[in-house]
């Protein structure tokens, strides 16, 4: 580790963890995930937690992500052992299974107010909550709407308190989900875009669990946002977060992903961005204006060097 930006106390809390980013295996991206392009600039050397990841942005259209990037199978370990405790070490307090279940609820209650105006209208009865952590959020959607909730979680610990709540879970990946035939009229994916290792896959094979007239709720955390408020790149980059995604590159991969934007949402936060979507037809050739992607390169450079 060798990120100086970070205070010595925190530094000192995740170094105790031992765990050790280095030897982890690792795979290298060729293509980026949105537009397919081979050309990448690298933006970043290490991250908020002063591990040496690498972070680039696809020349072309400006996603950003880390490259290399864990396994698969690092992951699914990473979340099982050190994910929360590595966030803990990080804000210096205990975020665990049960302490993050009030922030959960706060999210909640803003998400179902936001879905209601959607909702009310339609009769919904199923819904597929991809990253559902504890269930938090599918019991108030449950309760406001009178839905059968499924959570899907790699995260066994947090499932349990989901099963506790009588809800259905299933364990495991959006990328390795097998809906054995079945769809949903909502689909959310809630602060979990940014941890998959296949972001358009996974937003694709939603589109397909999706029913013809059903809903997709999703949010991002805002790259843009997160390095203007951190006021540095490295500051706003994480290996829990293979990809980091602006509003434009976001809603390019929902067109690309057969998704039409119906309203956003900035909460209350000012750093997340959700969207409330239908489906419609692929967009396999939809971009990132170019002015965006020059404006987007000049930004981080300046952001890069504002304060040395």
């Amino acid at each position: 580790m060798g990120f100086t930006h970070i205070p010595d106390d925190r530094l000192q809390r995740i170094f105790a963890l031992g765990y050790d980013y280095s030897v982890q295996p690792k795979e290298r991206i060729h293509l980026c995930n949105l537009c397919g392009a081979t050309e990448h600039t690298q933006l970043a050397h290490i991250d908020r937690y002063g591990y040496e990841a690498t972070a680039v942005a696809c020349s072309v259209c400006g996603l950003t992500f880390l490259n290399p990037v864990m396994s698969g199978e690092a992951y699914a370990d990473f979340y099982t052992k050190i994910y929360r405790p590595l966030v803990s070490a990080y804000h210096g307090r205990l975020i665990d299974v049960d302490t993050i279940q009030d922030e959960q609820m706060a999210y909640a209650e803003v998400l179902a107010e936001f879905l209601r105006p959607w909702l009310d209208s339609r009769k919904s009865n199923t819904l597929l909550d991809v990253g559902g952590s504890t269930g938090v959020v599918a019991r108030e959607l449950v309760k406001t709407f009178s839905i059968n909730a499924v959570v899907l979680d790699p995260a066994a610990d947090e499932l349990k308190s989901a099963v506790g709540a009588g809800l259905e879970v299933i364990p495991g990946f959006i990328e390795q989900y097998d809906p054995m035939g079945r769809e949903y009229d909502l689909v959310t994916l809630c602060q979990t875009i940014d941890h998959l290792s296949d972001a358009l896959g996974s937003l694709r094979k939603i589109h397909n669990l999706l029913k013809q007239e059903g809903l997709f709720f999703v949010d991002i955390v805002d790259f843009r946002a997160a390095y203007l408020r951190q006021g540095s790149i490295e500051g706003a980059i994480k290996i829990d977060h293979p990809y980091y995604f602006t509003e434009d590159t976001a809603e390019v991969m929902l067109s690309r992903a057969g998704f039409k934007v119906l309203q956003k949402n900035y909460f209350s936060d000012n750093l997340h961005v959700g969207y409330i979507c239908s489906k419609k037809g692929i967009d396999s050739t939809a971009l990132p204006d170019t002015t965006f992607v020059r404006e987007y390169f000049r930004e981080i450079r300046y952001i890069q060097n504002a304060r040395r």
